[in-house]
């Protein structure tokens, strides 16, 4: 169970064209200036075993994009400490926006996307990740993004 978007909000087509600019499935750059990676926001779902998942980008520091990346495919990467971040994807069912919420990003073994954790807010979100949601709530998100209005 799991939605993803494919590049952060502020990707346009047109930084196809630029040198200093790349999207690949699991990172971006815009004009060499802003870095991104792309994470799972796990929500738990009450009642089963099961975990609810947003697939999206964070934007990290140059420093810690660039650590990210040196030890991108290394075996034992999960030891890094988490990389702060800026939330980059607008999840549009939420009544309060989710641009720029503050995450870390735990680095997981490699194969596996990182754990985006939102700072513990009383943003819907973020109460969400900390306290699971119900299987109702999975089929009311599944709807809203299946079947936008």
């Amino acid at each position: 169970m799991s939605y993803s978007t494919m590049a952060p909000d502020v990707w346009d087509s047109s930084f196809e064209s630029d040198q200093a600019s790349m999207l690949s499935s699991d990172q971006c750059v815009i004009k060499g200036k802003h870095f991104f990676i792309r994470g799972l926001i796990e929500i738990p779902v009450i009642g089963s075993e099961d975990v609810f998942s947003w697939g999206v980008w964070v934007s990290l520091s140059k420093d810690n994009f660039a650590r990210a990346l040196d030890v991108w495919n290394t075996e034992g990467r999960e030891a890094e400490k988490p990389y702060f971040g800026w939330l980059s994807t607008e999840l549009a069912l939420y009544s309060e926006s989710t641009t720029d919420l503050k995450t870390n990003a735990h680095t997981r073994p490699v194969g596996e996307r990182p754990f985006i954790e939102l700072e513990p807010t009383d943003h819907p979100l973020a109460v969400e990740q900390r306290t699971g949601i119900t299987q109702d709530r999975v089929r009311e998100i599944a709807m809203a993004v299946l079947h936008p209005a």
